[in-house]
């Protein structure tokens, strides 16, 4: 008779991560598997929920992929790391799982000398920050969170514990932006809040000659940049919204109707409101 193999349950521990990483870093730096690894789980969420599967950057996210796969001697590793990221997200979501591993590896010193806020001083900040959350969804319907240098995501993160002390699901009624010009850092980004349900986007790019621009609702990826769409953003109320957006000026002043108010923005700055007035003088 043949023993069966037992299945050992992932726990969603950093040695569990830790143990599988370094098994992909015995022919390579730990910051070049880091770097196609985070790729890897940030390309897979993506193309996932992107509709358009033929565009230009579904097409290149696919590439980028089997990429990354072939350096990292497939996808079986990979996949178990996602899976211990998942689980420790699901345990306890108030934590910079990715940002904290990233520091402990001291792959921050690589080139750029990066060194993340740690998540109890973001958590402090997102609590000073925060005003009445429910009195912005209830005149607008809906809010938006901006970090212009968003790292791993441990503010936006911080964030979501404070949204979820509202009587409104944050996973409809909130927006989360993040950038960053670092690529890397910016689909850690992209790749937690994604875990965490979050709706919204990620620009890769330098806030400060090249921000995002467009409504907020709309994004506009310029030259320069990278978007990265979270799954939730493109489905449920938030396609809604859109779509009265996309009906001219009536649907439009239906939206407004049902969700009035300014749109707030929380953290450092505002977006533009150009779209906006553009619908007020039709």
């Amino acid at each position: 008779m043949k023993a069966k193999k037992e299945v050992q349950e992932i726990q969603g521990t950093k040695q569990e991560f830790l143990k599988v990483f370094r098994e992909m870093c015995y022919s390579r730096s730990a910051w070049q598997v880091w770097a196609d690894l985070i790729s890897m789980i940030a390309c897979s969420l993506a193309n996932s929920t992107d509709p358009d599967k033929a565009g230009v950057r579904y097409l290149e996210r696919e590439r980028e992929y089997k990429q990354c796969a072939e350096r990292l001697g497939g996808v079986d590793k990979p996949a178990q790391c996602m899976a211990v990221i998942v689980e420790a997200l699901e345990r306890n979501p108030e934590q910079d799982f990715l940002g904290e591993l990233f520091m402990e590896l001291e792959l921050g010193n690589h080139w750029k000398g990066q060194f993340f806020t740690p998540y109890c001083v973001c958590k402090a900040m997102s609590n000073i920050v925060t005003g009445d959350v429910d009195e912005q969804i209830e005149q607008r319907g809906y809010i938006s969170v901006c970090d212009p240098a968003c790292g791993a995501g441990a503010t936006l993160i911080a964030t979501v514990s404070e949204m979820k002390l509202s009587k409104y699901n944050f996973q409809n009624h909130v927006v989360f932006v993040g950038q960053d010009v670092d690529r890397v850092a910016g689909m850690m980004c992209y790749i937690q809040l994604s875990l965490l349900g979050c709706a919204g986007y990620i620009c890769i790019g330098d806030t400060l000659t090249n921000p995002v621009t467009g409504h907020v609702l709309f994004p506009q990826e310029r030259e320069g940049q990278e978007l990265w769409i979270m799954p939730m953003f493109r489905i449920g109320p938030w396609a809604h919204r859109r779509l009265f957006f996309l009906l001219g000026k009536a649907g439009w002043n239906e939206y407004r109707e049902a969700e009035r108010g300014r749109e707030r923005f929380y953290m450092f700055f505002d977006f533009n409101d150009k779209e906006e007035k553009r619908w007020e003088k039709m």
